[in-house]
């Protein structure tokens, strides 16, 4: 039986394995999906070794950047984002290649695009982690300048303390790639000032349980469009499983 797995950890969450469960199952696919819950990427080889078999992963926290120093080779998604979310394994006897890539910059894009008007034409990108460097360089291809907000103030970075009333206005989407107002955390969001936000922002929170977070109510509340990203996660899986099949 041909066998795809997610590399993550903790795993308690996962989207992927409940996706690609009911697809093999709704499409007749003679495939599974398991959860792979490793702490530390040093123990990917191990994992390897002790299932080869496996033709291809999705990548999810804390690994999707340290698992670069097991890839044999880069797509340009993954090489240009920086982190990778998706590894096709082809084997030559008993001994893997593992290729990298990054779909959650497929399906952020592809999530977004229908949402774009004239006047979205800057952005926040809140957390600094691999799906905001996915997010960051799928703005960067739509033409959207984008200035990342972090807890701490860097030459590149905002600080959220530095967020006034002319960023927030002059920035009409916002991006919420932190894992605030994540079940079961769901009171919890990003301390940026909503009063300042208004009917042209767009608020997209890569988190999609529960289906409205609080940051996403927040910028509903202000009169802004806002969604989840269920649907990235939808695109990015089924760009991983077209990867798997070329």
């Amino acid at each position: 039986m041909r066998t795809f797995g997610l590399i993550g950890y903790p795993l308690a969450q996962s989207f992927s394995q409940k996706y690609f469960t009911q697809k093999f199952e709704t499409e007749k696919i003679d495939a599974r999906f398991l959860n792979f819950e490793i702490e530390n990427i040093d123990e990917l080889p191990q994992l390897l070794e002790s299932h080869p078999y496996i033709a291809g992963f999705s990548v999810t926290i804390p690994h999707k950047e340290t698992v670069f120093k097991y890839l044999d080779e880069l797509d340009d998604s993954a090489r240009n984002v920086g982190a990778c979310n998706a590894i096709k394994v082809t084997w030559q006897g008993k001994k893997p290649s593992l290729k990298g890539y990054n779909t959650d910059l497929i399906g952020f894009s592809e999530s977004l695009k229908p949402l774009l008007a004239s006047h979205h034409t800057k952005a926040l990108v809140l957390g600094t982690g691999g799906a905001a460097k996915a997010v960051a360089e799928a703005l960067t291809l739509l033409n959207i300048e984008h200035r990342y907000v972090s807890r701490k103030a860097q030459t590149d970075y905002l600080s959220y303390d530095q967020l006034d009333k002319s960023t927030m206005q002059a920035h009409q989407i916002i991006v919420n790639c932190t894992p605030l107002g994540m079940f079961p955390n769901v009171d919890s969001s990003p301390d940026i000032p909503y009063q300042w936000t208004g009917s042209k922002h767009l608020f997209y929170d890569l988190t999609y349980n529960p289906e409205v977070t609080r940051f996403m109510q927040n910028g509903i509340d202000q009169g802004a469009t806002a969604k989840n990203g269920l649907e990235m996660l939808h695109k990015q899986a089924e760009a991983a499983w077209e990867i798997w099949n070329s």
